[in-house]
C-alpha cells in the first residue's frame, strides 16, 4: 500500500473533520481567486476601453484623470466647457471657413488654419458635449464622424455596426437636427427601439426633462466599450435644447435693433427711444450692426440669403443652428495623423491657459497604480489571512488526531516503518487537504463568475467564462501547498517522536 493511499485512508477515516477543514480552506482559496479575477476584469476593461481609436482627449484645465473618466468612460462630471473656437483650432482653414459661413461668427476665424491643425493632418478631432441623461445613461452630443472615424475592438480596428437602423446625420428632412443613436446596453435596459423618441433630462438622471425629444434612428451592436452605455445625439440638436446655448454679452444698442427687426417682421411700428431719435444710425440695417454674427436665433433674424450647405439645407425654419459664440464643447477626441506629433501637440496645449490634453491610456495606468493596485493589495492581504486561518485549521485538525493515532503509528513502526515514512504520511495528508481545498475553491469562484457573467459583461463589456483566468491564479496552488507544508510540520514532528514501546503497551 502506497503512502498516498494510507494518507487518503486517514483522510476518509476522519470524514467530518477533514470535510470541515477542507471546506474552510476552499472558502479562503475561492476568495483569493475571486479577488484576482475581479482585478483582471477591471484591468482589462479599463485598459481596453482606454484604447478606442484616439490617443488624446482635450478639455478644460483641471484634473486629467477626471477628464479621461468623463470623456472616455462617461463617468464623473464635466470639469467645465471650452469655447467652440477652441475646437476650431484643430481644423484646417477650409473647414473653419465653412463653419463661419454656416453658423455665423468672426470672419477672421476663416482666414487661417487652426493652431493645432498641422498636428492632426490625416487624423481627426471630434467634439463631445455632455450634461444630459437618458435614464441613468449619459447623453453625448457629437457629430456623425464619431461613427465613421472612430474604431474599437481589441486591436482598435473594428468599425461601428448597427443591430438596427443607421447613424444619425447632420440634418434630415424627417427629424431635423434631432436624431439619436443608442448604445446596446442603453437600448436593452431602457426598452426602446428605432423610431421611438426619448426626452433627455438636464444635468442629472432625475433632473428636469427637456421638451425637445430625439428620434432614435440607430442602435449599435455591442462593442465591449463604454459606448454601450451612452446615448449619442446630433450635436446641433444638443445645442438647440433649452439651457445649452452659451449666454452672450450683448450691447444695449443691439437689443434695441433686435426689437426693431421683430417689430418689422410683425408689421408693427418699431419702438423709438430718445437716443434713437437723435441717432443717425438708428435706422441702419441689421447687416451693418451685427458684424456678421447671428445672435438671435429666430426665423425673423435669418434672411433667405443665409448660406447653407448640403448637410444643413436649412429647411427647418423653426430651428436654426446656434452661432459660433453661443457654442461650447465639453471635450475633444483627438487622433494624430502621425503619432509622433502627439507629445508636441500635448505640450503645446498644456502650456496654454485654457485647455489641457490628456493621454487616456496613461491616465488609466495611473489610476490602476494609485488606486486599484493598492486596493487589490489590501484585498489580497485580507484573503491571504483567510487562507492562513484555514492552514491553522489543517494544523489543529491533524494535530488533534495524533492522540487517536499514536497506537497506529507505533504499530507501523513496529512493523518496520521508518520515522521518515510516518512523517511523510502526515505531510501527504496535509497536502491532500490543501489540493482538494484549492481545486474546490477555484471551482466555487469560477462558478460564481459564470453566474454573474451577464452582469459583468453589461457593466464592463468584458466577456467572461468558466475558464477565464487571471495571470496570477496560477500562483494560488503553490502558495496553498506551502501553507499546508508549514501546517503539517508540527503534527509530523509529533508523529516522528512517537515512542513505540509506550504506545504499544497502552
Amino acid at each position: 500500500m502506497s503512502l498516498i493511499h494510507i494518507a487518503w485512508r486517514n483522510f476518509c477515516h476522519r470524514a467530518l473533520s477533514s470535510f470541515l477543514t477542507t471546506f474552510s480552506l476552499a472558502l479562503g482559496v475561492g476568495l483569493v481567486v475571486l479577488v484576482l479575477s475581479i482585478y483582471g476584469v477591471i484591468s482589462e476593461a479599463f485598459t481596453r476601453n482606454a484604447s478606442v481609436g484616439y490617443n488624446l482627449v482635450v478639455g478644460p484645465k483641471g484634473s486629467p484623470l477626471q477628464l479621461t473618466l468623463n470623456s472616455v468612460f462617461y463617468l464623473s462630471q464635466p470639469i467645465e466647457n471650452l469655447p467652440y473656437t477652441e475646437y476650431m483650432e484643430f481644423l484646417p482653414k477650409d473647414e473653419r471657413a465653412s463653419m463661419v459661413s454656416r453658423f455665423g461668427g468672426d470672419p477672421k476665424l476663416a482666414e487661417r488654419d487652426g493652431k493645432y491643425a498641422p498636428y492632426i493632418a490625416g487624423g481627426f478631432a471630434i467634439p463631445l458635449a455632455l450634461g444630459d441623461y437618458f435614464g441613468e445613461f449619459r447623453v453625448v452630443g457629437t457629430t456623425p464622424e464619431f461613427f465613421t472615424k472612430l474604431k474599437h475592438g481589441p486591436n482598435v480596428d473594428e468599425d461601428f455596426t448597427f443591430s438596427q437602423g443607421r447613424a444619425f446625420s447632420n440634418f434630415s428632412p424627417e427629424n431635423s437636427y434631432f436624431e439619436a443613436v443608442l448604445g446596446a446596453r442603453v437600448a436593452k435596459e431602457m426598452n426602446v427601439a428605432v423610431g421611438e423618441k426619448f426626452y433627455p433630462t438636464h444635468g442629472d438622471p432625475s433632473g428636469q426633462g427637456h421638451e425637445q425629444g430625439f428620434t432614435i434612428v440607430g442602435i449599435l451592436d455591442p462593442t465591449g466599450t463604454p459606448n454601450d452605455r451612452a446615448a449619442f445625439v446630433n450635436l446641433e440638436g444638443f445645442y438647440l435644447m433649452d439651457g445649452h446655448a452659451k449666454p452672450i454679452e450683448r450691447d444695449p444698442e443691439e437689443d434695441v435693433l433686435d426689437e426693431a427687426v421683430d417689430a418689422e417682421a410683425s408689421n408693427e411700428e418699431p419702438p423709438v427711444t430718445e437716443s434713437e431719435s437723435d441717432s443717425p444710425t438708428a435706422a441702419a440695417p441689421e447687416s451693418t450692426q451685427n458684424n456678421g454674427i447671428r445672435l438671435v436665433q429666430t426665423e425673423a433674424s435669418v434672411s433667405d440669403s443665409d448660406p447653407v450647405t448640403n448637410e444643413d439645407p436649412g429647411s427647418d425654419k423653426e430651428h436654426r443652428p446656434l452661432s459660433i459664440p453661443e457654442r461650447e464643447v465639453t471635450s475633444i477626441l483627438i487622433r494624430n495623423g502621425n503619432i509622433m506629433f502627439a507629445p508636441g501637440m500635448q505640450n503645446a496645449i498644456n502650456e496654454g491657459i485654457r485647455a489641457q490634453a490628456a493621454a487616456p491610456i496613461g491616465e488609466i495606468n495611473k489610476l490602476m497604480n494609485l488606486i486599484v493596485g493598492p486596493l487589490l493589495t489590501a484585498l489580497l492581504a485580507i484573503t491571504g489571512i483567510t487562507c492562513a486561518v484555514a492552514a491553522v485549521g489543517i494544523l489543529v485538525s491533524i494535530y488533534n488526531s495524533m492522540n487517536d493515532r499514536r497506537r497506529d503509528i507505533a504499530i507501523m513502526r513496529a512493523l518496520g516503518a521508518r520515522r521518515t515514512t510516518v512523517t511523510s504520511i502526515i505531510i501527504f495528508e496535509s497536502f491532500q487537504v490543501a489540493l482538494i481545498g484549492t481545486i474546490a475553491g477555484w471551482l466555487l469562484a469560477h462558478t460564481a463568475i459564470v453566474l454573474y457573467s451577464g452582469k459583468i459583461e453589461d457593466q464592463t463589456g468584458v466577456q467572461v467564462g468558466f475558464f477565464t483566468t487571471s495571470n496570477y491564479e496560477i500562483l494560488v496552488l503553490p502558495l496553498v501547498l506551502g501553507l499546508a507544508l508549514i501546517a503539517a510540520l508540527l503534527p509530523a514532528w509529533a508523529a516522528y517522536r512517537t515512542d513505540v514501546g509506550s504506545n504499544l503497551s497502552a
